[in-house]
C-alpha cells in the first residue's frame, strides 16, 4: 500500500475533530457551493458600482437639460432659436447656418 504524503496526513488529523471539519465544510459551502457564493457577491459589488456611475452620469444629464430648458422656454425668440439649432428646423425657402466656436458652442452664447 502506498504511503500517503505528510501533509495529507497532517490535513486528516485535523480533521478527526468534528468543530474543525464542520468549519471547513461550512466554508467550502459558502465560498464555491451556496447560490450567494463570494464570486456572485463579489459580480454584484462590481454592477453595483457600475449602476451608481450610471446613476451620476443621469443625473448630470438631467441637470442640463433642465437647464436648457429653463433658458429656452422662458422667451419665444429662444425657442425659435433652439428649434433651429437643435433640431434645424427651417422654413421651406431658407437655410439654417449654425456657427460654432471651438468647443461646440454656439457663438451667440458667448455674448
Amino acid at each position: 500500500m502506498a504511503r500517503l504524503p505528510y501533509w495529507l496526513l497532517r490535513l486528516m488529523r485535523y480533521l478527526r475533530n468534528f468543530y474543525i471539519a464542520t468549519l471547513v465544510g461550512w466554508v467550502v459551502w459558502v465560498v464555491f457551493i451556496d447560490d450567494n457564493n463570494i464570486f456572485v457577491v463579489l459580480s454584484n459589488r462590481q454592477k453595483m458600482k457600475d449602476l451608481e456611475q450610471d446613476r451620476l452620469y443621469y443625473q448630470e444629464q438631467v441637470r442640463l437639460v433642465k437647464k436648457e430648458r429653463q433658458e429656452v422656454f422662458g422667451n419665444q425668440a429662444m425657442v425659435e432659436k433652439w428649434a433651429r439649432e437643435k433640431y434645424l428646423m427651417r422654413k421651406p425657402t431658407e437655410d439654417v447656418y449654425v456657427i460654432v466656436d471651438e468647443n461646440g458652442q454656439s457663438i451667440e452664447k458667448l455674448k
